[in-house]
């Protein structure tokens, strides 16, 4: 029997139990990528990270990269967003650090961290610069979720964008029709595995708080995601080229709603002539429970 700690986490929430979950294991040197997966499915989580230490520097020369590694509970990602941000805020609560540079296998992010006067923790990081790839029907989108046409804008492009994992994004009519949202996820999926996405992100310029600036909703083979990073920075590289936010505005994603995990994303991007450049994706993490997982 080996012993394997881990810290887990609510990320994208500054209240405990609501966010999006995710275990993190601070010492993953002598495991192997099939126990790696076994152990994300024990948690079943969204995603489980593991650390592997590896004392890297960085590209700005400032502390270490810790190499990280992401599981579903199916699959390993290049990258995901709350995995990031409740790694790196696992390893800033140990090193007190201000920046946290994650080692991931679609580079090296940091995470940049600020605490206000009442000792809130804010962390934010810096996605890589979002390639826009197809641009989808509604008739055919439509047919694949089980939507009518009409319950998708026609005034906003259902695209494909990615910041390091692609995601179409998908604008909706209103409110009502992203809370009525039932898909059949092996048909979505097999429409996906004919295009350049690897996942749905729906969106609602209607939402239920009213200083927010989209509704959202991603429905994956484990579920529902309470909050989900990289498609949050995949749609904020799509609001500042369509004009639903301005460049360098910091804007508010809801989702999680729906599943009682109600969550926060901060985004940004801005513009550089005619591409999007410097996505962040920023909120809150509040660690829940220790332990050690034993096999």
């Amino acid at each position: 029997m080996h012993s394997f700690p881990f810290v887990q986490v609510d990320v994208f929430t500054a209240k405990p139990l609501e966010g999006n979950q995710l275990a993190v294991f601070t010492d993953a040197r002598s495991l192997t990528s099939e126990q790696m997966q076994a152990i994300a499915r024990e948690m079943n989580f969204c995603e489980t990270t593991f650390v592997i230490p590896n004392g890297e520097e960085p590209p700005s020369g400032l502390g270490h990269a810790s190499k990280v590694r992401i599981f579903t509970v199916a699959e390993e990602l290049p990258f995901a967003g709350h995995p990031t941000l409740g790694t790196a805020a696992v390893l800033r609560a140990t090193s007190g650090a201000d920046v946290i540079w994650l080692d991931l296998r679609v580079g090296k992010i940091p995470v940049h961290f600020e605490t206000d006067d009442a000792g809130t923790v804010f962390g934010e990081m810096q996605q890589r610069d979002p390639e826009f790839g197809s641009i989808h029907s509604r008739e055919d989108v439509a047919r694949c979720v089980g939507l009518a046409r009409d319950d998708i804008r026609d005034d906003l492009p259902i695209q494909t964008v990615s910041t390091g994992l692609s995601f179409v994004i998908v604008p909706l009519r209103s409110l009502k029709v992203i809370q009525d949202l039932h898909i059949n996820f092996h048909q979505a999926a097999e429409y996906l595995r004919h295009t350049d996405g690897k996942f749905f992100y729906f969106v609602s310029r209607e939402t239920v708080d009213p200083r927010t600036h989209l509704h959202a909703r991603m429905i994956f083979y484990n579920g529902e995601d309470p909050a989900t990073g990289s498609a949050a920075g995949a749609c904020a590289a799509w609001m500042v080229k369509y004009g639903v936010a301005q460049p360098g505005e910091r804007v508010l994603i809801e989702q999680g709603l729906e599943i009682k995990r109600p969550s926060r994303i901060f985004v940004r991007g801005e513009r550089e002539g005619d591409r999007v450049i410097n996505i962040r994706v920023g909120g809150n993490t509040v660690e829940v429970a220790r332990g050690e997982l034993n096999f």
